[in-house]
This record gives C-alpha cells, structure tokens and sequence, in this order.
C-alpha cells in the first residue's frame, strides 16, 4: 500500500492529464477556431422579418472552455448516435464496437455492461449553455424498415446568470431481420446558476436512459438462408432464440416495448456548486459596468445518486436452444439475469488559482466517498464503500496556445482499494502555418468488471475465477498541418493481465504483456478551380505485438468525395456524393445476446464489398436536411432477381440489412 501510495504522489508531480483523441478530428477542430473557444458557429433562423440574432455557447462540467454550436454538412455521424469507426448488429439502436482497439482507461467500479453507451446521456456529454436568446432543436429521421429517430432540444436563459435545458431523444428501430427491435428513450435536464457577483455556481443535471433491444442470437447457420430465394423477404430467417416474431415489426411510433431481450436503465441526478474567494473589479463600457471578479481560492462540493439496472429476460426461453447454440444450461423457461445498482457520490475539492486573471490554469485536490449497494436476486444483497483521493493541475495559456493538464487519482479504502490512474497531455496551437500538436500518455490500474464477480447473476461459469487487476498504459501524439490538411495520429498500448471473453459466458485473462500500436492519418484533398470538389480520407492501421486474445482488422478506412458548396445560391450550403467504408479481413468477435458482451473467436469474416453510401447534405440557413441511400454494396442477385440482397457480416450471425434510405430534418431556430 505505501509503494501504491508513493507511485500516486509520483504520478500527480509529473503527470499530465486529458483524454487521448481518437483520431485526429477534434484536433484539427479546435485549430480551426484557435482564440475563438469553440467549433464552427452555427446559422439561427430568423424568426421574423426584422433582424434577430443569437448568441450561444456552451461548455461542459469539468471545462471552462467554451463551445460554438457546429453545422458542419460534411459528416452525417455528428448527428447521428453511432461514431463512424463503429459497427452494430445490423439495425441501429442494437449493440455497437469500436473496429479500433480502445480500452476504457477509468479506475474504480465499472459493472461492464457498455455494449449500448453511445445510445446514452451521460453527465461527461451534458452541454451547458450560455445563450441571449431561447433557442431549440427539432430533429427528425425516418428511415426504411419502420427506423424513426427524434430529438427535441430547447434552452434559454432565463436571466443572465441562468440556464436551463431540456433535451429528449428517441430511436425506435424494428430491423430487416426477426427479433431485432430496439426502442430507446433518453432525458436530459440541466440548470446552471451563477450568482450576480460571480462567486457562486451550481449545476445540476438530471438524466434518464431507458435502453431496449430484442435480442435473437443470429440468424440460424445450419442453412444458407440469405442465398435461398424464398428467404427474399429476410424478415422470415430464422434466429437462434426469440421464435416467430415477425409481429414486431413495422414503424408503429407507439409499440415502444420488447417481449425479450436487454433492458439496461440508468438514473442521474447530480449536483455541482462551488464557491470563490477572490478580488472583485468591474469594466466600464459606455454607460453600462460590467462586474468582474477573480478568484484566488475554490470551494467545490458534488453529491450525485445514480441507479443503474442491467436485465436480461426471454419469458419462453428454449432450453435445447441456449444449451447448443450458447451451451447454457438454463433451469427455467422463464429465464432473468438481473444486477441493480445505487450509488451515493459525494465529493470535496479545494483549487487555488496562482494567475488570479486565468481561471483556466488551476490547482485542484479533492476527496470523494462513494457507497454503494448492489442488487443481483431476492436474497442477494451487497454494500460496498470506495474512498477515494484525486489532484488535478491545469493551464491553459491566456494565448490559447498551450494546455496543459495533470491529474491523479487512488482508491486507498473500499471494494476497489489498489485502483488507481494517472492521466497526462499537453496540447499546442502552434499558429496558423505550422498547425497543432497533442502529446499524451496515460496509466490506469483497474479492479476486474463487476460481471465478473460471482456474486454477479450474469456470472454464468460453475467455478470461480480468480481474477488480477488489470493495467493499461496509453501513450498517444496527435498532429495537424493546416495547409496539408493534413492530421496524423499515433496510439501505443501496453497491456497487462488484460480480462476478456472467450465464449458466450466463459472469463479469461492474459497471464502475458502484450502491445497495440494504432496509427491514423486523415487529410482532405481539394480539386476544382474553387476547391469545392473534396476528397476526405480516414485510414487505420493497428497490429498487435505478443500473444494477445484481441481481434483487429490491419486496416480500417473511410472515404467520402463529392462536392461541398452553395451551387451559385448564397443561402444554400450543400454536401454530395459517395461515402464507403472498409475494414481488412480478420477475426471478427462473436455476440453473447445474454451478457451483452462481443468476445473473441477463430471464423473470419471477410467483406463482400465495402459499405458503401450515397448522399446529398444541404443546410438553408438553419435547416438541415440528410438525405441518405445506406448499404449499396448489398445490390446483386438472389434467385433470377435483382436487388439488395448481398448483406454485409460484420458479427458472424448478425447480416446487415439491404438498402436503406434516410431522410432528416435537422432544425434550429430562435424562439
């Protein structure tokens, strides 16, 4: 425990801390705006004839950087749940991976159920906005298959020191396939308050997630179905588990329910206030003073309760089915697996400010208290406690030029005592021709995922496992040349005693060390005499080193060209043409429906063709409208017919579906 406590002290001296980027994107973003604080201002309606306009921002909670709104064209992924380098189980709203190795590099409990995270609200993606007047979003998908996608998003300041928002979003998705529907439902509330004088803060933010996918095993493998012309209409392919459920699908908005499959829900309210010490000033502009002040010294208190409940149900479950296809021996027809968690997080932390005049350069130390109380039966109830000390140390430039932040954190009591992880970055806007630089590196010592606890009621193994931490090291540079544009990324992982899943339900870990290296390199070219013909180009390569259990595609690339412009009309921005994606043939993970994990296996599954996509993005002044013409590459011949019947495989037993067609309306406006 001291040698821990010494390697923490270490690590909080000469650490620095952010989030290594995946890819170079956001980089090349906040260089685009250097000295502005945000990404690309966003048009507002004009409400009526006389001139109205808005100005809006917005950070998050644990940045005092501010954003601008983006209404950027060119990639439709920015307002869709599912990033670009991800791939699902055929039908959007179900279970997602990364084609790139990426570790979660968090201590402390992680249940590891996060199969479905990009579908949530989480506190760490809350926007809080600043704006002088209100402002909402309406957004609206529909897609082929029944597929419906709405987002509904206002805030307003109620006075200026006051902000409130309310955000929902809904993803009903039936799927081309039997036992695919997901039905999703988010909820976001916040309120930020700051007092006149600028010494106090509060945020607060509410969330709910409500996440429901049916969920089928894969279709049936003992026959070739999607070869087999009367299987035309591939809602009729049998699947593994779920039966005869061809009822479920259509678009009716109103059937939200699921009669089988993952139910994962979560509750976060939270609450943030701190209080300054500091000198007060003012700044006098005409006849108006405007109040200043600048803190010396913080006072911060967060509590947050959170639940968390992770079930797996199929009332008329087939024993003989999860015995061969699973090999799971399940007691009942009437099968649930079934974790519940609560949480009570309180936190103190104290910052002292060395540069009264920049709050973006800090000292921070703080000590939370985590309870907790698990759940997994009727008569099965845990409590645990972490305590837990964290230090943090941030400057950012008043050039905006540099930032630089370090951060620590150890579990020194509780259920993850041990735990511990240190985070390092430093970031340079190194000026309009020369581009920006991000270098970082990254330690994290982990308790195993609570699942795979016996106590678990998805710990589904007849012996135990006794499992060590694991310990990941990330190191990571990033780099963007503007008059290139050029972006070149660079990850290397160093990994022990990595835990992961063989089977259906079977634990396993490495006894060895073993390496990732990810390189990335983005860049657009531009053709025509305006330069208005572009050419973006994404590419991926990543190979292990050493005898490690984790399956990557050598390369990952994604391409868009087409035209980006306003065709001569000065309100019309536009974005068309083709988009394709393609990953290398490898070892593609396998799907366990019951624990909602991927894990490992020896098929490879190679693409018939890259994923390959049609489209035409344009914005009028602030309506947004995606029209999209998904998974061309399905279209060959079934039978003496032509069409959309060559489904891609990314997860062995789970087709992507045929052509699919998007049309959405994306709209902001001034109330």
């Amino acid at each position: 425990m001291k040698n821990t406590l010494w390697l923490f002290i270490l690590f909080l001296l000469f650490g620095f801390s952010a989030q290594g980027q995946r890819g170079v994107g956001g980089l090349a973003d906040r260089f685009k705006n250097m000295g502005s604080g945000g990404g690309a201002a966003g048009n507002i309606e004009k409400r009526k004839n006389q001139e109205d306009s808005i100005t809006i921002t917005y950070r998050y909670l644990d940045t005092a950087r501010n954003y601008r709104l983006d209404s950027s064209l060119y990639d439709f992924t920015l307002e869709f749940p599912i990033p670009a380098t991800h791939y699902h189980l055929g039908n959007t709203g179900s279970a997602t991976q990364s084609y790139l190795f990426s570790p979660l590099m968090n201590a402390g409990l992680d249940v590891g159920m996060h199969a479905f995270d990009v579908y949530k609200f989480t506190p760490e993606k809350t926007r809080f906005f600043t704006t002088t007047r209100p402002f909402s979003e309406i957004n609206y998908m529909l897609s082929s298959k029944g597929e419906q996608f709405i987002e509904l998003m206002h805030t307003q300041n109620r006075k200026p020191n006051w902000n409130i928002q309310f955000d929902y979003r809904f993803i009903s998705a039936p799927g081309s396939f039997s036992n695919q529907k997901t039905s999703h439902n988010n909820y976001l509330v916040t309120n930020w308050f700051q007092s006149v004088n600028k010494r106090y803060n509060n945020f607060f933010i509410l969330i709910a997630n409500k996440l429901q996918s049916t969920e089928s095993g894969g279709i049936d493998e003992s026959q070739d179905y999607l070869n087999n012309k009367e299987f035309e209409q591939r809602l009729y392919i049998p699947t593994k588990i779920g039966g005869s459920n061809t009822e479920s699908f259509g678009g009716n908005f109103f059937n939200t329910s699921i009669k089988q499959g993952n139910k994962y829900s979560d509750l976060t309210v939270l609450m943030r206030q701190h209080y300054d010490v500091g000198k007060k000033d003012s700044l006098v502009l005409d006849t108006t003073v405007v109040p200043l002040f600048f803190p010396r010294v913080r006072f911060e208190h967060t509590i947050a309760y959170k639940t968390n409940k992770y079930i797996y149900f199929d009332p008329a479950a087939n024993a003989n089915a999860y015995l061969n296809y699973f090999g799971v021996s399940i007691p009942s027809t009437n099968l649930e697996l079934k974790d519940s968690w609560r949480e009570l997080y309180n936190d103190f932390s104290l910052y002292t400010f060395p540069d009264a005049k920049n709050t973006q350069q800090y000292l921070k130390a703080g000590l939370s208290v985590q309870n907790l109380k698990a759940v997994f039966d009727t008569n099965s109830k845990k409590d645990y406690v972490n305590i837990f000390a964290h230090g943090e140390y941030r400057n950012r430039t008043k050039n905006k030029k540099w930032d630089i932040i370090a951060s620590g954190k150890l579990y020194f009591a509780g259920l993850n005592a041990g735990d511990y992880e240190a985070k390092a970055s430093i970031e340079s806007l190194l000026g309009r021709k020369i581009g920006a630089l991000q270098l970082g590196v990254e330690n994290v010592n982990k308790s195993p995922v609570y699942i795979t606890n016996p106590s678990s009621n998805f710990y589904l193994m007849k012996d135990t496992v006794h499992l060590k931490k694991e310990n990941l090291t990330h190191i990571y540079a990033n780099i963007y040349q503007p008059i290139l544009k050029l972006g070149l990324s660079g990850h290397y992982y160093l990994v022990t005693n990595y835990i992961y899943f063989s089977d259906h339900y079977v634990i396993n870990q490495t006894g060895t060390v073993f390496n990732v290296l990810q390189i990335a390199a983005n860049k657009v070219f531009e053709f025509g005499r305006k330069k208005q013909w572009k050419w973006r180009a994404e590419a991926y390569f990543q190979q292990t080193i050493g005898n490690a259990p984790v399956n990557l595609p050598l390369v990952f690339t994604r391409n868009r060209f087409g035209y980006e412009g306003n065709l001569g009309y000065r309100r019309l921005n536009i974005a068309m043409g083709l988009e394709g994606k393609y990953a290398s043939p490898y070892k593609a993970n396998r799907y366990s429906p019951m624990l909602g994990q991927f894990f490992i296996n020896d098929s490879t599954v190679r693409y018939k063709l890259p994923d390959i996509a049609a489209y035409v993005h344009f914005r009028i002044g602030s309506l947004k409208t995606f029209v999209r013409a998904e998974n061309l590459n399905s279209f060959g011949r079934l039978g003496n017919k032509y069409g959309f019947f060559n489904n891609n495989i990314l997860v062995p037993g789970y087709p992507y579906p045929g052509l699919m067609i998007r049309v959405g309306i994306f709209w902001g406006f001034v109330n």
